[in-house]
């Protein structure tokens, strides 16, 4: 069975991903490395589908701001909910690409997820304190790591979010409405 090495720039992205065919005893059968921001290893089988073997996968449930299901996902551990949410086209801006200098990938948890996280650095609250609809539970997505302990979390998208690039800083609504 051939191996085959995954060289992505955003793993959670098919499409920034490069195969690369390697010697049978080039590395184990399992993950070599996993990380999130610019590298992937997964062991292929003949067929070309991924063994997920030795991976966690994490169950992520978004709501939007009304409470209602926009989709259930399911990530790897190490993966943030902004890679995510831009893996499966959920509507969670991140314009600043995950490099905490903005706020528009806010999203609230619930407390009893919220308070299994690290707590936030300094960068995060300040970029958090501009955020439309703050809360308690107010992580920023490209902030929020998926460990084990987060499966079956719920992330939930504000009505709007504050954009400083864009609309010098008025709340802008981010969610489509059919009234």
């Amino acid at each position: 069975m051939p191996t085959i090495l995954v060289n992505c720039t955003t793993p959670t992205h098919p499409k920034s991903c490069t195969l690369q065919k390697l010697p049978q005893d080039a590395i184990p059968a399992r993950v070599v490395s996993l990380t999130p921001k610019s590298f992937a290893a997964w062991r292929y089988n003949a067929s070309g589908s991924r063994d997920w073997s030795g991976l966690s996968r994490i169950k992520i449930h978004f709501k939007d701001s009304k409470g209602e299901l926009v989709k259930t996902v399911e990530a790897n551990e190490g993966d943030d909910l902004l890679s995510i949410a831009h893996e499966y086209d959920i509507e969670l801006e991140g314009a600043c690409e995950g490099s905490v200098a903005c706020s528009t990938c806010h999203v609230i948890l619930p407390p009893e997820y919220y308070d299994l996280l690290p707590e936030p650095e300094d960068d995060e609250n300040d970029m958090l304190d501009m955020a439309f609809g703050l809360t308690d539970t107010s992580r920023l997505g490209c902030q929020v790591k998926l460990t084990r302990e987060l499966d079956g979390m719920t992330a939930t998208l504000p009505a709007a979010t504050r954009n400083m690039f864009v609309d010098g800083g008025l709340p802008t609504n981010t969610v489509s409405s059919s009234d």
